[in-house]
């Protein structure tokens, strides 16, 4: 009798753990409505995740898919924009978590670009090479039974870019959230020129930090991570996550009027820095628990 008392509650948390998951994945897919960054980057993403479409004179460059739910909502946004999936040319991913990359297979079906990704989160098949996309662990949202990982069509190392239309991106690899955590920087075109950043992560996220045998040097990536971070130039500070660059607060000022609610060149330095206090905070408890 006990042990089928031990089932019903381990079904029963189950089942509560699902429910909690779905609300959060609705409320992370609630509608946004686009809107541009500065220059030529705009915000097409949804509530919880975020994704950017860059535009060039050539087409188009899309940041991260979010869940496989939410490609047909970036694609409305891209519409609403007055803009085509279709005249989308290149895909980005900054990191392989399902919450950025669970659409990217059906947004690379559906507008025919290429696949750039970094080899810390692409696994080689038979000579090809497909986006590691898994679950995040802070989230704990799995993927979909029917998801199907994309080709990646290009594997970008540290430093190394991709243009389109005289818009370059540059792959900064930043890894630690993920062993291919991809920060990507560039230049808005426009009379007024900023450097933009899209931040990949650098939470812990549940990740394990001490003896991580399918990770050991996890530590020393994060913390080479912040002193990269700290190198790059940043005018505009942008990041998976809306909460993350203060998304919603910066919209109201944009609605209020101002145009540059976006441009302040402190907003990286000041996310560096709480991130990096969160980390050593989570490294000492998991040390202290050993």
């Amino acid at each position: 009798m006990k042990r089928f008392a031990l089932l019903a509650v381990i079904a029963s948390n189950l089942q509560v753990r699902a429910q909690e998951n779905a609300t959060q994945r609705a409320s992370w897919n609630e509608p946004v409505k686009p809107f541009r960054v500065a220059g030529n980057v705009y915000h097409v993403g949804v509530a919880g995740v975020t994704a950017f479409l860059i535009t060039t004179p050539a087409g188009s460059i899309l940041l991260d898919g979010g869940f496989l739910e939410t490609a047909p909502l970036i694609e409305r946004n891209i519409e609403t924009l007055g803009l085509r999936l279709q005249d989308v040319r290149l895909l980005l991913n900054s990191h392989a978590h399902y919450d950025h990359c669970g659409g990217l297979t059906e947004l690379k079906k559906r507008s025919g670009a290429k696949l750039v990704a970094s080899a810390g989160d692409s696994e080689s098949f038979h000579g090809r090479h497909k986006l590691t996309c898994l679950p995040s662990r802070s989230s704990r949202i799995p993927s979909d039974d029917s998801f199907s990982p994309p080709d990646v069509d290009r594997v970008i190392g540290n430093n190394e870019s991709v243009e389109l239309g005289g818009v370059k991106l540059t792959a900064h690899l930043t890894p630690g959230h993920t062993r291919g955590c991809t920060t990507w920087t560039m230049k808005t075109s426009g009379d007024t020129i900023y450097n933009v950043l899209f931040y990949c992560s650098t939470t812990v996220a549940g990740n394990r930090l001490v003896n991580n045998r399918e990770y050991p040097n996890i530590v020393s990536d994060y913390e080479k991570t912040f002193a990269k971070l700290r190198s790059l130039q940043c005018d505009v500070f942008l990041a998976p996550h809306g909460s993350l660059f203060h998304r919603d607060e910066k919209i109201e000022l944009l609605e209020a009027g101002r145009k540059d609610a976006f441009v302040n060149s402190d907003d990286l330095k000041a996310y560096v820095d709480e991130s990096e206090r969160a980390f050593r905070e989570e490294l000492a408890r998991q040390r202290g628990n050993q």
